[in-house]
């Protein structure tokens, strides 16, 4: 199925503004959230496609929201890409754990970015 739909969550208005130019000019809809609690709000009201997930937030960090999305029946289905500035090898193996299909370190690559989206769908 092709991704079409997109929700972006960081805290930081750059790199949420570089995320969504670079996916929007692939042709897909983006939404973002700045915190989990956003995020959820942005899940309720439309299921996404994808979503690709900071780590650092405040409040409730992208593991955690990483992985109570993944555990919901609801949203299981739902592909996770963590987009992150954590760049050690733990932290990949972690952010799998919770349930994320892809790891992407900050600054991104939107060729890495593509093809980790294409790998998705």
């Amino acid at each position: 199925m092709p991704i079409q739909k997109v929700l972006v969550v960081d805290d930081s208005k750059t790199e949420l503004m570089y995320l969504t130019d670079l996916l929007q000019k692939k042709g897909m809809q983006v939404r973002t959230a700045e915190n989990a609690e956003e995020a959820i709000k942005r899940l309720a009201e439309e299921k996404p496609d994808l979503i690709l997930m900071d780590v650092v937030m405040p409040g409730q960090n992208g593991f955690q929201l990483t992985r109570s999305i993944a555990r919901d029946p609801l949203y299981s289905d739902v592909p996770i890409i963590m987009c992150t500035s954590k760049n050690q090898e733990t932290d990949r193996v972690w952010g799998m754990r919770q349930g994320a299909r892809g790891y992407i370190t900050k600054p991104v690559d939107p060729a890495e970015l593509q093809a980790k989206i294409d790998s998705l769908s």
